[in-house]
């Protein structure tokens, strides 16, 4: 009886993987549940940002577009048996100005109080980057959040795919600002905006380059500089604002839209420094999740 290798038999992991992104071409998006992580609690206006901000575009592309299952942090889904549980609002941030330092049993009373009322909204987002089978993350340098960074390591933690948009700061308005203090010559002045500069961290980043933890947390694949949001403006009916102008100021040379629909179609591929060259990525799972009756 002739032997037959073990090796020819059993199919090799690239090709398990050509055969998984072949299988979910044109509905890998369908069947795929993402979260949407970014900055919430030092966004220039928490009420603007969840009406009209990324989360609200990036969710209205997946669901209308591929019927995706968006989990958005501004619109938590409900748990069952407690409804408002971990549900964030305007006044979410109000309250925690009643946090305070001082060494008393009143002090540790209200941190006691508002680290158990926050409690929830941490639960319920980790659960939701638990449950999601990827990430959408908006993480500009110029913005202070410590959740983001929570909830990305965590879905690295699972080697889960976290598409990271890091956009420019292109500093225009700090040089128009600079500028015009300087033909006024009001050297007091100069000097507060210079304070401000160092103790706000007002650092440009024209070229979005991302934090060098995110890019050890990250394969190189998963990095954007944008949106993309222009050639879709028009399809999707959203009002021009901000965020348009500023990447008509700075064009995105890979932007996170246009990778979307690609990946919608195929799986792309990782560039693997041994082999040098481009192999299947392993970090997309898409579980198969039969409809509820």
């Amino acid at each position: 009886m002739q032997e037959v290798s073990h090796h020819k038999t059993v199919p090799t992991v690239q090709k398990a993987l050509a055969e998984r992104t072949k299988s979910l071409a044109g509905k890998l998006l369908a069947e795929a549940r993402v979260y949407l992580s970014g900055p919430m609690d030092f966004v220039a206006s928490r009420a603007e940002e969840k009406r009209n901000g990324w989360r609200t575009r990036v969710g209205e592309f997946l669901t209308k577009r591929f019927r995706t299952t968006v989990y958005d942090p501004w619109n938590k889904p409900e748990v069952m048996g407690m409804p408002h549980y971990g549900k964030e609002d305007e006044f979410s941030a109000r309250r925690r100005e009643n946090w305070t330092f001082e060494d008393t049993e009143e002090g540790a009373r209200a941190r006691a109080q508002l680290s158990a009322q926050f409690w929830p909204t941490l639960h319920i987002d980790l659960r939701m980057v638990d449950t999601s089978d990827f990430l959408i993350a908006y993480t500009p340098t110029n913005v202070y959040s410590v959740g983001t960074a929570h909830e990305i390591a965590l879905a690295r933690q699972q080697y889960k795919p976290v598409l990271l948009v890091s956009p420019p700061v292109d500093g225009t308005v700090l040089e128009e600002l600079r500028a015009h203090l300087g033909k006024k010559a009001d050297t007091r002045a100069l000097e507060l905006l210079a304070r401000l500069e160092a103790e706000a961290s007002l650092k440009p980043n024209p070229g979005a380059i991302p934090s060098l933890w995110y890019m050890a947390l990250l394969d190189g694949s998963y990095f954007f500089d944008g949106f993309g949001f222009g050639p879709y403006l028009q399809e999707f009916g959203w009002e021009r604002g901000p965020l348009d102008e500023r990447e008509a100021r700075n064009p995105p040379k890979r932007p996170l839209l246009p990778y979307l629909d690609a990946l919608n179609e195929s799986i792309p591929k990782r560039w693997d420094l041994e082999q040098d060259k481009y192999v299947e990525n392993a970090d997309w799972l898409i579980f198969d999740q039969p409809d509820r009756p």
